[in-house]
């Protein structure tokens, strides 16, 4: 991936520790919270992938309904991409190991995912702990980055972060990018003192995740071709 002048962060990300694959099996059982359906591949495919050859559990939570993707599309509208768009994520899933049962949507409105401050928010705490509630054996909880530069995102992040608040025994908490890493912006980026910042080394199960990446037809191909 080629970034046109990255922030400062950026420049030195290749130095950041790289950790071996067996590093995720440290992890335990994982729930991986997912904005729209796709990030819990694009962001978490590889320890994914990872932790379920090791035949550690792993949940995910996918927080929007992904209906907004294509706006304006006729062949497809919201309704019927979010059913196409469920149907890839657990598609995808299934390439790396993640049963149908441990899959939830939560379906909240895609582009417009609410914050945990707004009382539209409740929902998505709500859905979060029930997954949380559902599986005593979860270790870490995946977050997207919470100053990823797209508002679902976000939104999801806080959503997460509260859920977890409200858990009474401590759970560890991960955030992933993504659009981070597409369209950088110094304030978006991690500050020094702020996280602490490590890489995984996905190479056994990176063709694995590039087909559970292919499975989402709907965002890799010119499946839609009259979005708006």
């Amino acid at each position: 991936m080629s970034i046109a002048n990255p922030p400062e962060f950026f420049r030195g990300l290749a130095e950041v520790p790289l950790l071996p694959p067996s590093a995720a099996h440290e992890l335990g059982p994982v729930l991986v919270v997912a904005p729209h359906p796709d990030d819990e591949v694009l962001g978490c495919g590889g320890v994914i992938g990872l932790l379920r050859q090791a035949q550690v559990p792993v949940y995910v939570a996918v927080v929007s309904d992904g209906g907004g993707s294509h706006p304006g599309s006729t062949r497809y509208p919201p309704a019927a991409l979010s059913a196409i768009r469920q149907a890839e994520s657990l598609a995808g899933l299934a390439h790396l190991g993640v049963h149908a049962a441990q899959v939830r949507f939560l379906g909240l409105p895609d582009g417009a995912v609410p914050s945990a401050t707004s009382g539209a928010g409740q929902a998505g705490i709500d859905g979060i702990r029930q997954v949380l509630d559902a599986a005593p054996d979860v270790r870490t909880v995946l977050l997207p980055w919470r100053r990823d530069p797209h508002a679902d995102h976000r939104a999801a992040w806080s959503l997460g972060a509260a859920a977890l608040d409200t858990v009474s025994q401590p759970l560890r908490r991960l955030e992933y990018p993504i659009w981070t890493l597409v369209h950088p912006q110094p304030d978006d980026s991690p500050r020094p003192d702020e996280a602490r910042l490590w890489r995984l080394d996905i190479g056994p199960v990176t063709a694995l995740k590039r087909a559970a990446i292919l499975a989402h037809v709907s965002q890799t191909t010119d499946l839609i071709t009259d979005a708006t």
